[in-house]
């Protein structure tokens, strides 16, 4: 039989009664932050549901890849699975977080180059489609697998069993390791990841109401203020240029009628 560490928690707890419990909790708690998020909102830009839930549900999709990667990894070795969940997790929220912000830059770039519309990530149309929001929970898919893959090569790095002994070696009960590693921890960093993904994958409100004209940005109220500026000016600048013309003509008149005449008498 394989050797048992000496700390930590066995192989099988992530998929345990306990660790299951734990994870369901987690979803729940973590996705909370984002209808929080949701009614944090501006009234006059808050997504309505089903918007909300197409933007959600890609990182729910994503989320859960990640999480049973990880889990499976942690499973592979003889070592506390434990510490190689959280290892993976960290991971995920450091260097994973970088290689997510880049993929979705690069995929949106190439998606507009291309316009394809309803791949843009937040767009759905008008009314929303589900097959809109199908390509984009595959191409935000694409992009986790890019991701995890990644790391995974990062693990193949040696010298991460002596950080493993760092993280938990000094916790003795394998159950409250077991809560650190798949509530508290998770929690936290998941309540920022999804925060900072859903802005960066949602529809951007504010970029759509700035217009750009001859190179410079105004919103619609300095818009409409100009606009009105505009409206009012061509008949007061008439009345005015007509009344100067009006003035100019009479004053040229009377300085007609003023000069006097000069004959030259031989």
């Amino acid at each position: 039989a394989a050797p048992r560490p000496a700390h930590g928690c066995g192989s099988g707890a992530l998929l345990g009664r306990f660790g299951v419990l734990l994870q369901a909790l987690l979803a729940l708690c973590a996705f909370s932050t984002l209808m929080l998020k949701r009614f944090k909102e501006p009234k006059a830009e808050r997504r309505p549901w089903r918007i909300w839930f197409y933007d959600t549900s890609k990182q729910a999709i994503g989320a859960l890849f990640i999480h049973f990667a990880n889990v499976f990894l942690s499973d592979l070795t003889e070592e506390d699975p434990c510490s190689l969940y959280l290892i993976n997790f960290i991971l995920d929220a450091t260097l994973g977080m970088l290689l997510i912000w880049l993929g979705v830059k690069v995929v949106s770039w190439i998606v507009q180059h291309k316009k394809y519309t309803y791949l843009v990530f937040g767009e759905y149309g008008d009314p929303p489609q589900a097959a809109a929001w199908i390509g984009q929970c595959i191409l935000y898919l694409l992009i986790m697998v890019f991701e995890k893959t990644v790391i995974s090569l990062v693990l193949l790095i040696p010298g991460w069993t002596k950080l493993q002994q760092i993280l938990l070696g000094y916790i003795p009960s394998p159950q409250l390791e077991l809560v650190l590693v798949m509530f508290v921890v998770p929690f936290i960093v998941n309540a920022i990841m999804f925060w900072v993904v859903d802005s960066l994958i949602m529809r951007k409100y504010k970029q759509k109401e700035t217009l750009d004209i001859n190179g410079s940005t105004e919103t619609p109220g300095a818009r409409r203020t100009e606009e009105s500026q505009v409206l009012l000016s061509p008949d007061m600048d008439f009345d005015q240029s007509e009344s100067d013309q009006d003035v100019s003509g009479l004053w040229g008149t009377s300085q007609k009628m003023k000069q006097p005449s000069y004959q030259v008498v031989i």
